[in-house]
């Protein structure tokens, strides 16, 4: 049997737990969204075992997991903690506080993985096609090391060459500004604007590639749901001032997006319901696990014992209570908000751990899953203190903050845990890492934020901070009244309609099925994420309509991962020294080449669809 947990392993995994996670706060920080780093991480480990005469596939799976947890932990905080700043509810970042904060948050979203796992990999069987991306990558490596195989060493050569041309497009766009990544216009004939665009990402057109044509059709109907319907009424009925494009964007981000917001909250809901039987069979599944002897449990499902999970919950009820009451200073209140947490802890850890299934880590809507929670929590609160408690929006903050931080962790362990199913990894052992990487990165995260707050003042022009932002405008609107209710509204009831057309799909025995929640991601999302993930869902589609065989699926599906693996590990690089200097000018600008990088996108295209064509 193969080592798994070994010292090499647990050392590498804590130190890109750190590394992944200090740069992706500034990332995130600064350009308002952060990338996975299971792929990108996984190339490192692969790079850095290899150096060593003794290493596997599975210890490269385990690093890139602890590493991994870094990063989404990094996502979880950086979207919600900051927005106690800017409410001016603390005055600097307190580093036990934020340590806390997120270990609490971090260590629940493993705990609520480990029946997730059955229920989402092993009985809904969903994609998670970054996961799938990795062991691919993973595998392509071991193959290539251990073996003088030519179809190997032609997997490997595929994905460092993909790798490579993901990875110059990523350092000629965002390290050089060498080209704007987006293309968008919008136009307008009268008051009625009618704005499109695509960013030009090898990543998320390899995301469409691997999740397919109806997943990515259903993503980007619901980006014409908010752009091709929702702002041309608006702006015909209530006009706009300024540039098309720019009016545009701020109706989309004053009005538009909370569609997005309504339409998570009932998928959300709607998605658990469809569930339920697998949660339950996975939860029941864990229980008997427990009666069965522990050698005849084959590895690939053993998971971390259901009761061990119990007690580590059941003990994080402690600090979770006594964060709250120290806020709320009610005893009776912290208990409610301590229920609240944990349930909406489990609801939206399962809907991020499902959406990462359908659509990747990277496009997973963890701050529309925030914001639903952080709706809810201030509702609850202006209940039960009144509009007129300062530590209301504080407090639906906090419980956003640990539930962030645990949907985060759910939607990203998840993927790795597909990517250990498909290596044969033991999931007890995957599930271990992950809490290493998630209290590895707690441990630096507070620091980091606190360097970058003295030195550049997050919420300013240099950190602008956008999704914690958008926090804090939810949880001052509702205490404050000034709320777009009414386009919460709207987006649920465009939620319902899209269930009943899902419904009668399953009733017809349609293939073509339209999960809610492919589709509300759309509406929340700028348009420009959900062309290419559309693109390289047709991509996919048209390839196999040539009669696509075996080796040019597993050829495209290397192509795709590899172009993902590129452009996530140039990202991150290229944020590493913006992370140290504290200076966006660390990278030489060299703009006037969007020609070129449109060129390369179209390149990629071809490329990507040549590569999956039976020849």
């Amino acid at each position: 049997m193969k080592n798994e947990i070994t010292l090499k392993a647990v050392v590498l995994g804590i130190t890109l737990s750190m590394l992944l996670s200090g740069a992706m706060a500034y990332l995130g920080l600064f350009a308002g969204m952060t990338v996975s780093a299971s792929i990108p991480a996984a190339v490192l480990s692969m790079g850095i075992l290899s150096l060593f005469k003794k290493s596997n596939i599975l210890e490269n799976n385990l690093v890139q997991t602890a590493a991994s947890a870094g990063e989404s932990l990094a996502a979880g905080v950086i979207f919600t903690i900051p927005a106690l700043i800017l409410m001016g509810y603390w005055d600097s970042f307190d580093y036990l506080e934020v340590a806390k904060i997120s270990a609490i948050g971090g260590v629940i979203g493993v705990m609520f993985t480990v029946p997730l796992r059955r229920a989402f990999i092993l009985v809904a069987k969903l994609q998670y096609p970054e996961g799938i991306a990795t062991a691919e990558v993973l595998k392509a490596g071991d193959k290539a090391r251990k073996s003088s195989d030519i179809a190997s060493r032609k997997g490997l050569k595929m994905i460092l060459m993909s790798s490579l041309a993901g990875g110059i497009m990523k350092l000629s766009e965002l390290g050089f500004s060498m080209w704007n990544v987006v293309l968008e216009k919008a136009i307008n004939f009268g008051n009625v604007i009618f704005g499109l665009g695509t960013n030009l990402s090898p990543a998320l057109l390899s995301v469409g590639f691997i999740v397919g044509r109806n997943i990515g059709i259903l993503v980007v109907c619901g980006g014409l749901i908010s752009w091709g319907i929702a702002i041309p009424i608006y702006s015909a009925i209530n006009g706009f001032e300024g540039e098309p494009l720019n009016a545009a964007y701020s109706i989309w981000n004053s009005k538009i997006r909370y569609l997005g917001v309504g339409a998570m909250v009932i998928g959300g809901i709607w998605s658990l319901i469809k569930l339920f039987n697998p949660l339950i069979i996975g939860i029941k599944d864990s229980l008997l696990a427990l009666k069965k002897v522990k050698t005849t449990t084959p590895n690939e499902e053993q998971d971390i014992p259901i009761n061990y999970v119990g007690i580590v919950l059941l003990i994080m009820l402690i600090p979770v209570f006594l964060l709250y009451l120290n806020i709320i200073q009610s005893i009776g209140i912290a208990i409610i908000l301590t229920i609240i947490l944990i349930i909406f802890g489990f609801l939206f850890s399962a809907v991020a751990a499902y959406m990462a299934g359908v659509v990747g880590s990277s496009n997973n809507p963890i701050s529309g899953v925030t914001i639903a929670t952080i709706l809810f929590s201030s509702l609850l609160l202006l209940f039960l203190l009144g509009s007129n408690n300062n530590s209301g929006p504080a407090g639906a903050i906090m419980i956003g903050a640990i539930v962030c931080c645990a949907a985060a962790i759910g939607g990203d362990n998840l993927q790795d845990l597909k990517t250990g199913y498909i290596v044969g990894a033991t999931p007890w052992k995957q599930q271990i890492m992950q809490l290493i990487g998630v209290l590895s990165a707690a441990i630096v995260l507070g620091l980091v934020l606190d360097i970058l707050h003295t030195a550049y003042t997050i919420g300013s022009t240099s950190l602008s901070a956008p999704q914690a932002t958008l926090m804090k405008s939810v949880a001052d609107g509702v205490f404050k009244g000034d709320l777009p209710w009414d386009f919460v509204y709207i987006g649920a009831v465009i939620a319902i309609i899209i269930i009943l057309l899902d419904i009668r799909q399953e009733k017809r025995g349609s293939e073509f099925r339209i999960p809610v929640l492919a589709v509300a991601v759309g509406i929340y999302l700028p348009i420009e994420l959900t062309v290419p993930i559309f693109i390289g869902g047709m991509i996919n589609h048209l390839a196999k309509k040539t009669g696509t065989s075996t080796t040019s699926e597993e050829n495209g599906l290397l192509l795709a991962s590899g172009l993902i693996t590129g452009e996530t590990l140039m990202a991150i690089f290229i944020a590493i020294p913006i992370f140290i200097t504290g200076s966006k000018d660390w990278w030489p600008s060299l703009p006037g080449y969007d020609i070129l990088g449109l060129c390369s996108f179209l390149a990629v295209i071809y490329w990507l669809y040549n590569t999956a064509i039976k020849k």
